[in-house]
């Protein structure tokens, strides 16, 4: 914006200029009456002097002109800079790779057995003796140390928490160390973790299966007990990444037929407030509802066997839609702070895999058709990544193929950076930076 100053206001005096007098003698007074005519026409032409001075333009009438001027000269940088930010999207968005290549490659020792994910852009590889977190360079950040026999990884943004199907204890910890130990006391069944390390856990006690809520040190937060006769058996639990909404999948018999009850427990200030911490759920006749899961901390869905459902709200959430998806079979769901996917086996002629594409709002965006045998699908920078072992498919978000190749060698996990031409892969004996062109 640019700065007005106030300057003086003055006033210029106009002088008029006697004529030239005759060559006759100079009468004084003569001249003061010739010059001065006190008549009505001296007057008007005072009057007529007064309208020129007027007529030019004021102080007042020049900043305003000036102020347009700059709001028109700002309105059209505005808009310039909003077509080359725009163009520059738009090209950024829609750009088409044409080659790939690793650039960087460093060694890595594969423990036996050890498997990989993605945890917050750096890997996280664990198996039944311990776990370790290390970037992309090779450098291990933290190692966890454990005995399971089948340990099962959950994780939140980049927090993570590992136990084992009828043990005692989860370990937490997230991309810069480990958070605690939890020894839970009773056999688990099933456990989520929050983004600062709250972990809620379903717990067997024979007739009765409680839910669990503790901090990553291993302090028992909140917890309440489900009963078959009661509530059902919960199959399945989710906790809010803000660690104050619990959603629990009951699964019942009710008058000879099954019945799902999707249930949602406020654990923060408003929660205080009710029965139980119960906030709110619904019923599903005859439905099976094995998945629940939260987006983020105001949406939520769930996904039945013959439905996907949404739910909306950070305190109390509400049904907001679903959809039916009748008797196809279901084989992988995956998701991110905005997106669902739904695989589908198709086994038609546009693809053995069908992979449909939901908003958080419900709202179905995308179907694509593929037919790699997948490891894992990705929504990340605008940008659709389904990765097998050995090949990979890059797509926009509208489902257009923005790239596909095939590895060199086996990958077991394929992982986003910041800049979204470039990926980091981990195959068994090195960690590989890919490149797209």
């Amino acid at each position: 914006m640019a700065e007005v100053k106030d300057f003086t206001k003055y006033i210029k005096k106009l002088q008029k200029k006697n004529s030239a007098g005759d060559e006759r003698d100079y009468d004084p007074f003569e001249a003061l009456n010739r010059d001065y005519d006190w008549d009505d026409n001296q007057d008007k032409s005072l009057d007529a002097e007064d309208d020129y001075e007027s007529t030019g333009p004021s102080y007042q009438e020049k900043i305003r002109k000036h102020r347009i001027a700059v709001f028109i000269r700002t309105v059209v940088i505005l808009v310039i800079a909003v077509f080359v930010v725009a163009a520059v999207y738009i090209s950024w968005r829609d750009k088409q790779f044409t080659e790939s290549s690793i650039i960087s490659s460093v060694r890595i020792t594969d423990a036996s057995g050890a498997k990989a994910i993605n945890l917050g852009g750096y890997i996280l590889s664990y198996s039944k003796d311990g776990a370790s977190c290390i970037d992309g360079q090779g450098q291990q950040l933290w190692n966890q140390t454990y005995q399971m026999q089948n340990p099962t990884v959950h994780t939140c943004k980049n927090v993570v928490a590992i136990g084992d199907y009828n043990g005692h204890n989860i370990y937490v910890a997230n991309t810069s160390g480990t958070l605690g130990e939890i020894d839970t006391n009773l056999p688990i069944r099933d456990f989520c973790v929050a983004s600062q390390g709250v972990v809620a856990a379903a717990l067997d006690d024979k007739n009765v299966t409680w839910i669990y809520i503790f901090d990553a040190s291993g302090n028992t937060l909140a917890n309440f007990k489900t009963t078959m006769q009661d509530s059902g058996y919960p199959v399945d639990i989710a906790i809010s990444p803000s660690g104050e909404l619990v959603c629990v999948s009951y699964l019942k018999a009710d008058s000879g037929r099954i019945k799902t009850s999707v249930a949602f427990f406020n654990f923060g200030a408003v929660g205080q407030n009710l029965a139980d911490n119960y906030a709110s759920g619904y019923d599903y006749p005859n439905v099976v509802v094995p998945y629940v899961q939260f987006m983020n901390d105001s949406r939520i869905f769930a996904v039945a066997d013959d439905r996907i459902m949404f739910y909306s709200g950070k305190e109390v959430p509400t049904s907001q839609t679903e959809s039916l998806t009748g008797e196809e079979e279901i084989k992988s769901v995956f998701y991110n702070e905005s997106h669902v996917g739904i695989v589908f086996v198709n086994n038609t002629d546009e693809g053995a895999y069908r992979l449909q594409i939901y908003g958080e709002s419900g709202n179905l965006e995308t179907t694509l058709y593929f037919d790699t045998e997948y490891v894992d699908v990705l929504f990340e920078s605008g940008q659709i990544l389904v990765y097998g072992e050995n090949e990979y498919i890059l797509y926009d978000m509208k489902g257009n193929e923005k790239y596909r190749a095939g590895f060199d060698r086996a990958v077991k996990v394929m992982i986003p950076t910041n800049v979204r031409s470039k990926f980091i892969l981990v195959t068994e004996n090195s960690i590989d930076t890919l490149e797209l062109k």
